[in-house]
């Protein structure tokens, strides 16, 4: 089953695909590696030329579903 979130067309759950991470669609680039690139002081623009076949879009939506992910986070007091 592949889950393509909602208006977030650009990032893909599928269990076949790193073992159901959220990735760019049509790669298999996880959204968490550009997180990772992005703070460790790589440029959106150092992104893209390494990535040259990522789009700006791709990564703001991957930004975009890391920010949602964390809003919608659940924390259990201990």
């Amino acid at each position: 089953m592949v889950k393509i979130l909602a208006k977030e067309d650009r990032i893909v759950v599928d269990p076949k695909i790193l073992g159901g991470k959220a990735v760019i669609k049509g790669t298999r680039i996880p959204v968490y590696f550009i997180l990772e690139l992005l703070s460790n002081g790589w440029t959106i623009d150092d992104i893209l030329k390494e990535y040259p076949h990522l789009t700006r879009e791709d990564i703001l939506a991957a930004i975009r579903y890391a920010a949602k992910v964390l809003r919608e986070e659940i924390i259990v007091k201990t």
